[in-house]
């Protein structure tokens, strides 16, 4: 995009984390920032501080897995601002499964898949048309992951399989604009190249009823301290990027057209390159690991 100042960028998952880092930089480009979230006081907090700040900030309440709450935040982005042109599908969860895969309950991956996949489903649906329809510059950004989006943990496999899913969507999209326009673009972005202390551990607190576990759950959830204690052991030492530093290279890559919003990381290249070599030599899947963290920009 030529020019950010004055243009309107909506942003999912805002209220903390990178949402809320995305908010502050894009508002710092210039542009009016609606920031949505599914909570509500959060929400309200965030927009305050970006209003201390000097930032044009709106909050709204959503839900991403909602369809019609999607809907809402677009009319009331274009209600109150006119247009928009950055939309940023941001909003993710940890699903908090326990045990081997084939034991997860069916709402566990319900839950991951309405949030972290539909979620961006969703938002292109709602969003896309208008960008396209105002004869304007536009862009879409989606969020993924190294963990999935490279190559996935396999302790993980609700946040990995939606994860990998939003960078196949994203190609799927950024080809079908090219072939309509030049004027609306997609990226995808890998949150890194480190960790990063975001509310995503958190997510079970904020679990809607509909998506409830069935089951008590027979572990405690795991945190941020337990992934650097199982980094340790693994002789693995903890690394973080600051949310800031993610946001940043949206607006650069924003400004620069830029698909791949990937850091640059050797751990990141040498995951890629260790998948494409198992592919193309049909080798077994040997490069997978189970410890949380490191490096391909997990978020």
């Amino acid at each position: 995009m030529e020019r950010l100042e004055d243009r309107v960028a909506v942003v999912t998952g805002g209220a903390g984390g990178i949402g809320l880092a995305l908010g502050r930089a894009l508002g710092e480009a210039g542009m009016r920032v609606v920031l949505a979230d599914v909570g509500e006081d959060k929400l309200e907090a965030a927009v305050a501080e970006l209003h201390v700040q000097g930032i044009d900030a709106l909050g709204v309440v959503t839900d991403v897995s909602d369809p019609s709450s999607v809907q809402a935040l677009h009319d009331a982005t274009v209600k109150h601002h006119g247009a928009v042109h950055v939309v940023c599908n941001n909003a993710g969860i940890g699903a908090g499964a326990e045990g081997p895969l084939w034991e997860h309950e069916e709402r566990d991956w319900q839950w991951a898949l309405a949030v972290n996949l539909w979620g961006v489903i969703h938002g292109v649906n709602t969003f896309v048309p208008t960008l396209l329809a105002q004869g304007d510059e536009g862009h879409v950004v989606n969020t993924s992951s190294g963990n999935g989006g490279i190559a996935p943990l396999p302790n993980t496999p609700q946040y990995a399989v939606t994860k990998a899913a939003v960078v196949t969507l994203t190609e799927c999209l950024f080809g079908q604009l090219r072939s309509v326009t030049d004027r609306v673009g997609a990226s995808v972005l890998f949150p890194g190249p480190h960790m990063l202390r975001t509310g995503l551990f958190e997510s079970w607190r904020t679990r809607p009823e509909r998506f409830a576990k069935l089951r008590p759950r027979q572990t405690p959830y795991v945190t941020v301290d337990d992934l650097e204690a199982q980094m340790r052991a693994a002789g693995i030492e903890p690394r973080y990027t600051e949310p800031a530093e993610v946001a940043e290279r949206v607006v650069a890559a924003l400004r620069t057209n830029t698909f791949w919003i990937l850091p640059e990381s050797e751990h990141t290249d040498d995951s890629i390159r260790a998948r494409a070599d198992s592919m193309l030599a049909r080798h077994n899947p040997d490069y997978l690991s189970p410890v949380p963290g490191g490096g391909g920009g997990r978020k």
